[in-house]
């Protein structure tokens, strides 16, 4: 197996772990930890033992990344633990090297899924403008989260954030087939 074809491998199960996460996430609004624990330890695994010590790293400095920097947004109060601990999944399985389209996919997804969470309640004019108080508190006042517009907050409109990792995962696999096509 070539190394495009193993990342292929690799991201198809990160596909796998986000899909089953998206649908506890749509279902109950939350992400099992034993989904994404056992995730993690077979993502570390299945890298181990294809590249040794060597993709177990690889494995691991990804889902740190991924982890790490979705934790990020569950400091600023703006996504539950369990997207942090899904998305640090993904990351183990897809491993280094796609890591960044899949972030970067992943980011583009959840905003086009709030716009159309937005669109569909017919509140997008207020998301708008959420967004940039949001934006505009976090550069005020760091990562504090905001007193109104965050997760504690009943009354504001939640975005099952599993939908757009599952997406990400899912352009990147497709990015990488395309790379592999003949």
């Amino acid at each position: 197996m070539d190394a495009l074809q193993q990342q292929m491998m690799f991201t198809g199960g990160s596909l796998l772990c986000a899909g089953i996460g998206a649908v506890h996430d749509v279902r109950e609004r939350r992400i099992p930890n034993l989904l994404t624990g056992p995730a993690i330890v077979a993502a570390l695994m299945l890298h181990g033992l294809s590249g040794g010590w060597r993709g177990l790293e690889d494995s691991a400095l990804a889902g740190m990344g991924a982890g790490g920097i979705f934790l990020v947004f569950y400091l600023a109060g703006g996504m539950g633990a369990g997207d942090v601990k899904l998305m640090t999944a993904v990351g183990c399985f897809a491993g280094l090297s796609p890591l960044p389209l899949v972030v970067l996919s992943t980011a583009l997804a959840g905003a086009a899924f709030a716009l159309a969470v937005g669109i569909s309640n017919g509140c997008l004019r207020e998301t708008l403008e959420n967004t940039g108080a949001l934006l505009l508190h976090h550069v005020r006042h760091g990562l504090k989260p905001h007193p109104d517009l965050n997760l504690s907050n009943a009354r504001t409109l939640r975005l099952p954030f599993a939908l757009p990792i599952s997406a990400g995962c899912l352009f990147t696999l497709g990015a990488l087939a395309w790379e592999a096509r003949p």
